[in-house]
């Protein structure tokens, strides 16, 4: 049974490897005129990154290595993914649990502090908006990231009905975190990786957790997490700070840990059962 599931991972990824570029970029149509870029967008050219449109941004498919290179050294060794185009904001307020649970739904209310889950936001009628991963930092803090597709639709949502619960008294804010940046570092070396570039003991930091602390001398939302069936974390780290952290991490892991695009993102999460 392995045998079989490892050879379908292999077929899914030669498939991914050897499809046309323009195959994959027609689920998101934008001249080039139109496209954001992230804060890494002239790091990922330099390294040799293939850019291609991805929600309205201008993303890595794959850098010098095949796809399916990026796919199997990530589960070997480790995978540095940027996925800023993503879009991470907090809710505050004493009423930021109750107002997100009108949302969501997941049980906000019976989170720990420092934990998380995946979890859907649904319309009056239950139909599915987006998928989220939330996490409750405490009471009054709860922080989430929203995919980039949906960015729009989800701030929408959030925003039409946050008014409405502020005007019946409810205690509730929000940020949108455009001041930072969101890396993925996946695979089994991005703990000992990440570990030489803080104090905090990231043993101790399980998944679904999160973390506020010092990465590389900059402060980091830090989650045990991502969207590859390896070990791994989301980091969120101020904008300015980004490429530093980016190359301290290819630096630290001696040439293990490399860049990994958006087509390698896709075969791994298929490998894993994600959608």
């Amino acid at each position: 049974m392995r045998g079989s599931l490892w050879q379908l991972g292999q077929s899914i990824t030669r498939r991914l490897a050897q499809a046309d570029k323009k195959a994959i970029t027609r689920r998101y149509f934008a001249s080039e005129a139109d496209l954001k870029k992230t804060v890494l967008y002239d790091f990922h050219v330099a390294h040799g990154g293939k850019m291609v449109p991805f929600a309205g941004w201008s993303m890595p498919i794959q850098y010098k290595d095949s796809i399916m290179d990026s796919t199997i050294n990530c589960r070997q060794n480790g995978g540095l993914f940027d996925v800023s185009h993503m879009c991470g904001l907090s809710l505050k307020g004493k009423d930021c649990v109750p107002f997100l649970e009108k949302l969501v739904i997941a049980d906000v209310a019976g989170l720990a502090h420092g934990t998380g889950t995946l979890t859907v936001f649904t319309n009056e009628k239950g139909g599915a908006i987006d998928d989220s991963v939330i996490t409750k930092v405490k009471d009054d803090h709860i922080y989430l990231v929203v995919n980039a597709g949906c960015r729009d639709k989800d701030l929408a949502h959030i925003e039409e009905h946050m008014k409405a619960f502020k005007a019946k008294g409810g205690d509730v804010s929000w940020h949108i975190h455009d001041e930072r940046s969101l890396l993925a570092l996946q695979g089994p070396l991005a703990a000992p990786v990440l570990q030489h570039l803080t104090k905090d003991d990231l043993s101790k930091l399980y998944f679904g957790e999160f973390r506020i602390l010092d990465i590389n001398g900059a402060t980091c939302f830090l989650t045990r997490t991502g969207y590859t069936g390896e070990d791994g974390f989301e980091i969120s780290v101020p904008s300015e700070n980004a490429e530093d952290l980016a190359k301290a991490i290819l630096e630290k892991s001696e040439g293990k840990v490399r860049l990994t695009g958006l087509g390698a993102r896709d075969s791994l999460r298929l490998e894993a059962g994600l959608c």
